[in-house]
């Protein structure tokens, strides 16, 4: 097809003074001045080249040449409007010269003029004996214009020439569409599936025309002819499968992208396009959720060997909570391609517990040599460090993330600082839990989560409690009803002596978690009823603890010796 002129500049290959502008030029012979002007553009000197262009035509104003050239230099200076003003002089004086005019064309489409540059096409293609070329270049502006009609008779001519064509077809087919004329663009549509009936993307064309106009039955007729023709093209499942949700046909819906989604014919790639949005469309169902695993599995066993489509695997198993598989298949992704960050990451994520962590401080030392400055990898390899009791180095890790962590993701620093205040108070360094934790509360004053574990560690300290028991309610008015913060709030009062009120919060805490209450809630229950002087009570709850898997080393000896120790 015909392609629009683009100007192309020579770049000077060496540096060079600028020619003097003198009163000489005057005196040099045409030829010889035009030279010049020539290798002075070709020299990048464009200032100069401009001054002696302008006096050659002082010498010979009928030239064209020049005019063209300084065309080419006000192009390059951004000035369309010079550069309209001297192709159009160029071709005033050299009307029988094709290449001026293409170049006036372009600059005239550029400038948004595109009656003029339609006319100037339409001129060459007379004089190139209709060249469907340019007839097509001059419907293009004319369509531009809005011109539609003009532009529909030069692609008529240009298919009288080379008979039909897909690619002029499908410039009827645009203009037709813009003209609203349905049955006309209907039948262009057709001609396109006539010449190629083993295009899948033209019944989709035309099925989409029909249901965008509301006639869902030619479409349905339409995409049953396709699927007779073409039964495993996936554009024409895609397309049905828009069809039924214009419709409101779920359950077909669902069977056609599913069939697109699993097509063979389509790259990975693609099939992870229409993968996504269908897995965002179905929520948190769970058993769409097992849909989803099933498809996916489905595209794996169609290419093994590719990263995207192991990380998405990987990606579903987290939906799933099936995060030992999802392991495997982020490691099996990042062995193809360890080059994505956000792999490493999900990846480490997954070893944020306990029982992760020579797994996390493993695969945190490899993402460190790959991503040295990236601070998550750093802080989760700190993460790693702590849970396995490696505290001084847990510490320089943490800070290490926090000195590359952008200062304007606060989120993410109040985490960093959180960790690091509690690494300091485990390893008995208060003044430096404090400190950090204070410093939280400047950045995010409102942080419940970080109100609550300051407020909790002061009490565990018996230290400032009237600040603790303030940040304890405040944590709980932010964020009422968190059974933590209320087990927290209770433990404040009991420290303070108030064993009542301390119970009242505590059981709340219980009661709202039902049976994921943690062995630590049964323990502080059980402290503030022998506080009550109901031993009885507290050992059923300290037995309790114990049953929940208490880490409490004295635990047994309380419940033997029926005593609290503290």
């Amino acid at each position: 097809m015909f392609l629009l002129f683009l100007f192309v500049f020579v770049a000077p290959a060496v540096a060079q003074e600028s020619m003097t502008m003198t009163a000489s030029a005057e005196t040099e012979a045409p030829d010889d001045l035009y030279y010049d002007a020539v290798k002075a553009a070709m020299l990048g000197n464009d200032k100069n080249a401009q001054y002696l262009f302008t006096e050659f035509l002082k010498v010979k104003p009928q030239e064209a040449a020049p005019y063209f050239e300084l065309a080419k230099l006000a192009m390059k200076r951004n000035k369309a409007d010079s550069a309209e003003y001297y192709m159009k002089k160029a071709v005033t004086l050299d009307t029988a010269n094709i290449w001026y005019k293409e170049v006036l064309a372009s600059v005239l489409a550029d400038r948004s003029k595109y009656e003029e540059a339609a006319t100037l096409y339409n001129q060459i293609a007379e004089k190139k004996d209709r060249n469907s070329d340019y007839l097509t270049a001059a419907a293009m502006q004319y369509q531009r214009a809005g011109k539609y009609e003009e532009a529909l008779n030069l692609l008529n001519k240009a298919i009288g020439k080379t008979g039909p064509d897909e690619d002029l077809l499908i410039h009827k087919e645009q203009i037709f569409v813009k003209m609203n004329k349905l049955d006309s663009t209907a039948k262009i549509i057709r001609q396109l599936i006539s010449l190629d009936p083993t295009q899948g993307k033209y019944y989709i064309l035309l099925g989409e025309l029909y249901d965008n106009n509301k006639e869902h039955d030619k479409a349905m007729k339409l995409y049953q002819q396709a699927l007779q023709s073409l039964p495993n093209d996936p554009s024409i499942q895609l397309g049905l499968a828009q069809h039924y949700i214009r419709i409101k046909d779920t359950v077909h819906y669902e069977e056609y992208v599913k069939k697109a989604i699993t097509n063979s014919g389509l790259d990975a790639e693609t099939q992870l396009g229409i993968l996504l949005p269908y897995l965002q469309s179905l929520g948190n169902d769970e058993s769409k959720k097992k849909e989803g695993l099933s498809l996916v599995e489905q595209l794996v066993a169609q290419h093994k060997d590719n990263a995207q489509v192991l990380a998405m695997y990987g990606e579903i198993l987290v939906l799933n909570n099936n995060y030992e598989k999802a392991a495997v298949q982020y490691k099996k992704s990042i062995a193809l391609d360890p080059s994505r960050f956000y792999l490493w990451q999900r990846l480490l994520s997954l070893y944020a517990d306990k029982k992760g962590a020579d797994s996390l401080i493993y695969y945190g030392q490899k993402a460190m040599r790959l991503f040295p400055n990236q601070a998550m990898v750093h802080y989760l390899y700190g993460v790693g460090l702590m849970n396995k009791g490696s505290y001084p180095e847990a510490i320089n890790a943490i800070n290490r993330a926090i000195d590359l962590q952008p200062e304007d993701d606060t989120s993410m620093l109040v985490q960093m600082y959180s960790v690091l205040g509690d690494i300091y108070n485990t390893t008995k360094q208060p003044v430096l839990s404090d400190s950090v934790f204070e410093h939280v509360l400047r950045i995010t004053p409102n942080n419940a989560m970080v109100l609550n574990n300051y407020a909790y560690y002061l009490s565990e300290r018996n230290v400032r409690l009237t600040d603790a028991e303030k940040m304890s309610a405040r944590s709980l008015q932010l964020q009422p009803g968190t059974s933590t913060y209320m087990d927290t709030y209770g433990w404040i009062l009991y420290k303070e002596g108030q064993y009542n009120k301390a119970k009242e919060y505590i059981q709340k805490a219980i009661d709202m978690d039902g049976a994921n209450a943690d062995a630590a809630l049964y323990e502080h229950l059980g402290a503030v009823y022998y506080k009550l002087n109901e031993i009885d009570k507290a050992v059923q709850l300290w037995q309790k603890a114990k049953e929940k898997g208490s880490e409490n080393p004295q635990i047994d000896k309380q419940i033997q010796e029926r005593k609290l120790y503290e």
